[in-house]
């Protein structure tokens, strides 16, 4: 059994050392370094060389060390990283048993479980691991499955690509146009175009259509890129004008196939679920570290070229507004890059992959590329790789490739190596890597510990459905009980109205000193009567609101806050003494193309207007709101910020919860590992001094050794000689001298035996000055640890001069009704 192995953050256990001609395990511990997947690693073994092991260790180890990942997985085997079982329990294994392996072993599904649970208890154990460590790994990051164009997990609305970058366009005009070009390629895939992206006039209009929003800082969506083909904003394309360059009949195809793209009832799914946000994706909302698997296995090859493009060029968007740093901020890993990074053809994703592989690594942003396929790889693009790990081949000729790959990327390290790694590779077996990693001195030949996860082989959409259920169940009851608490404070639900209130077929006479406006009645009384549940005619009823508008600006210039706050609200009337009950009011989106100067609503209607309270129908009553609203505005609103006391950091405008989450917690690893470092240096150089004096004990326990053989073999040589000389007759003379031999053997025996305390003591030293370093680590990393949860909110107050309102405005609110006073919201909500 594998001694436990010291738990270090930012050390990866990936396995232990092993020795391919005895075809048996050494004692030293692969603690992989997880800085060194800055400079990114690539994985290449067959089916059967257990690199899915390797790599779902590799991936457990980064979840431990709280680093988020990306995961693309083409075929499905990813999603296995769900199957944590702390309990090892076969009914855990039960649900996951495929039946026909149980019954290829001549087992029930039952049986099988139990054998197969006892198998990873074994195996775990066997490994230095146990529920502990699975329990820890469960608890580091969240898990979540990604089914673009698919309910089945968690859906990705893909119009989050097409959305304009938050950064200057012209500073930043190189790494955006790559990012066009390499959605528009995808778009072009997605509708079956083998035109070329940058030279055709299709790849041609649609990044200038590209360019030409993001410039304005507009979003697009496919239906504005559609009328966009149809009639383009710009005039001239290069020295042509635009019907020239492209007629508007051949424009008009172009757009017909994006239209029936759009069309399609399956396309839906790509519209739908959680934005492509990258910060959302490495972080939960409350600042988790998240490993986001994207099942791509459901998908054809060009949706699975269209997703994988967006999602790298998001990727590379993303990492470019970060700081620079030595440790690792997150990761990417993709399981399979075969079709994606060709050795001759340009795929739209091969782009950004060669842009991460060259640029990620002054981010922190590791990238883990693996593959089955060897032969058909661009490994000129690997040679940046720092790390390969390669496992068992199936052919000659995968062999001579990966080795060409090898051989490019030392020679990019500026390094050589005198190993035949030829023989080394074909003499791999199962679970058995090859590590060549540019940071250490020597490659290493490794067996890989027992992955903590159940590998059983890729799930499919049903069982990834039932994974994702309480995931997907979690955000519609947060809707459902926000969406209850707009409707009961607004009166958007149904009600029923007061029959004494009084109620007039105009709109009651007011000063024309009051500013009034009237919602739109976007309802349909069909769709009234549905949610009433009737059948009866109703009439449209409008009731008086007040709609205030204001803004607020936050100032503090130690925080670097500078925030202006917009802010419409919809309330209901003012009570007898003027009072609005302003933290029952509703905030509405986009209030001056809500409100109309004139009553809108469905001719041959029956509508009847409320009455207005005496406290808002002048000029002075509605300046008074103003001044209470205003009041509101100073005394409720503030900023809350998030910040780090220790760590100095606080949230910067504009930045989300979930990549400040992300700066404090580089900023606590980048710390960590420098502390660490620093101690490391300076216990390495006491423990260099043991190992000096061990080896200077070891050189003189050798050479007592000797001596104490030499003595003997002269006190045996000096007792032959005495029982020579009774027959000689020297007795005296030989006795003497074997006394003297004898004495001198045993001062070569006390020396050896000091020889081998001391050294024994020296070997007990350097073990003592081991743990206490290790302890020491675990010390330092615990506190860090601690250090990067441990922030806290700052509010900040508004002044009372930074307060404006804008205006308060009668607001008549329709409803319909029906006959027995039974009401519901009539305005668009």
């Amino acid at each position: 059994m594998i001694a436990t192995p010291q738990e270090k953050l930012g050390s990866f256990y990936l396995g232990v050392e092993y020795d391919n001609k005895k075809d048996a395990l050494s004692d030293g511990i692969i603690d992989y370094d997880a800085r060194d997947l800055t400079t990114h690693a690539v994985c290449v073994g067959m089916t059967g060389s257990g690199k899915t092991g390797l790599c779902v260790g590799l991936l457990e180890e980064a979840a431990i060390d709280k680093v988020p990942a990306i995961i693309i997985d083409p075929k499905g085997d990813m999603t296995n990283l769900m199957l944590q079982f702390e309990n090892l329990e076969a009914e855990d294994f039960k649900k996951w048993i495929n039946p026909d392996d149980a019954a290829r072993k001549g087992m029930s599904v039952g049986d099988y479980a139990i054998a197969t649970a006892n198998k990873w208890k074994n195996g775990l154990k066997e490994w230095g691991q146990g529920p502990e460590r699975i329990k820890m790994l469960k608890n580091a990051v969240d898990y979540t499955i990604y089914t673009p164009g698919s309910n089945a997990g968690i859906p990705i609305n893909i119009m989050g690509s097409f959305a304009a970058p938050n950064v200057d366009f012209d500073a930043e005009a190189e790494m955006l146009r790559e990012r066009i070009q390499g959605t528009v390629a995808a778009l072009l895939g997605m509708i079956g175009s083998k035109e070329d992206p940058v030279r055709s006039r299709e790849g041609i209009l649609l990044s200038n259509l590209f360019e030409h929003y993001w410039r304005q800082g507009m979003d697009l969506d496919l239906a504005s890129l559609i009328k966009g083909i149809q009639s383009p904003p710009m005039k001239q394309l290069g020295v042509f004008d635009v019907d020239t360059f492209f007629p508007q009949k051949e424009r008009f195809d172009l757009a017909m196939d994006f239209n029936s793209l759009v069309a399609s009832p399956q396309f839906q799914y790509w519209l739908q679920g959680e934005p492509l946000d990258i910060d959302k994706i490495y972080f939960t909302e409350d600042g988790k570290p998240r490993h986001s698997i994207f099942y791509i296995a459901h998908l054809s090859d060009s949706e699975r070229m269209f997703f994988v493009t967006l999602l790298l060029n998001s990727l590379i968007t993303w990492m470019r507004r970060q700081s620079g740093t030595s440790s690792l901020r997150s990761l990417l890993y993709f399981d399979e890059i075969f079709g994606y990074f060709p050795p001759t053809a340009q795929p739209p994703s091969k782009k950004p992959l060669m842009t991460l592989l060259k640029q990620a690594r002054a981010f922190g942003v590791g990238t883990v590329l693996v593959t089955q396929n060897p032969v058909d790889i661009d490994y000129k693009g690997l040679s940046n790789a720092g790390t390969w790990f390669i496992g068992k081949l199936q052919t000659e000729r995968d062999k001579m490739r990966v080795l060409d790959g090898l051989q490019g990327a030392i020679a990019e390290a500026g390094g050589s190596s005198s190993l035949d790694f030829s023989d080394i590779i074909s003499g791999l077996k199962s679970r058995v890597f090859l590590m060549h990693n540019v940071h250490d001195s020597e490659p290493v030949i490794f067996h890989t510990r027992w992955a903590m996860s159940y590998l059983t082989g890729p799930l499919t959409r049903p069982q990834i459905k039932g994974l994702m259920e309480s995931k997907k169940a979690a955000p519609k009851a947060a809707l459902a009980t926000s969406a209850s608490s707009i409707h009961s404070s607004n009166a958007s639900t149904i009600q029923n109205s007061n029959p004494t209130e009084p109620m007039v077929g105009v709109p009651p006479s007011i000063d024309p000193g009051v500013d009034q406006r009237f919602f739109a009645v976007w309802k349909s009384s069909s769709e009234a009567q549905s949610e009433l549940g009737i059948n009866d005619n109703l009439s449209i009823v409008y009731q008086p609101s007040i709609v205030s508008i204001g803004k607020v600006r936050f100032y503090d210039a130690k925080r670097s806050v500078d925030k202006i706050k917009d802010l419409s609200l919809l309330s209901g009337t003012p009570d007898d003494f003027g009072r609005v009950e302003w933290a029952d009011s509703q905030y509405i989106q986009d209030w001056e193309r809500s409100l109309i100067k004139e009553p809108d609503y469905p001719q041959g209607v029956s509508v009847k207007f409320g009455e207005i309270p005496e406290t808002m129908n002048s000029p002075k009553e509605i300046s008074s709101i103003e001044k209470e609203f205003s009041n509101w505005i100073y005394e409720s609103q503030r900023c809350c910020i998030n910040e780090h006391s220790v760590l100095k950091i606080t949230q910067e405008p504009n930045e989300s919860v979930q990549a400040f989450h992300m700066r404090v917690n580089l900023a606590a690893k980048e710390l960590r590992d420098e502390e660490i470092d620093s101690l490391q240096e300076k216990y390495e150089k006491k423990l260099d001094r043991i190992e000096e004096k061990i080896r200077k004990e070891e050189q003189d326990l050798y050479e007592a050794e000797a001596e104490v053989k030499d003595r003997k073999r002269s006190e045996m040589i000096g007792i032959a000689e005495t029982i020579f000389s009774v027959f000689v007759k020297k007795r005296s003379r030989s006795l003497s001298g074997a006394t003297s031999k004898s004495r001198m053997r045993r001062r070569a025996s006390m020396k050896l035996q000091e020889s081998q305390e001391d050294l024994e003591e020296l070997n007990e030293d350097y073990k003592e000055l081991q743990k206490e370093l290790d302890e020491k680590i675990e010390e330092i990393t615990d506190k860090w640890e601690s250090i990067a949860t441990d922030f806290g909110t700052a509010e900040v107050s508004p002044r009372r001069s930074d307060v404006k309102v804008d205006g308060v405005f009668l607001a008549w609110n329709p409803f319909w009704q029906a006959p027995n006073g039974q009401r519901v919201s009539a305005r668009k909500q």
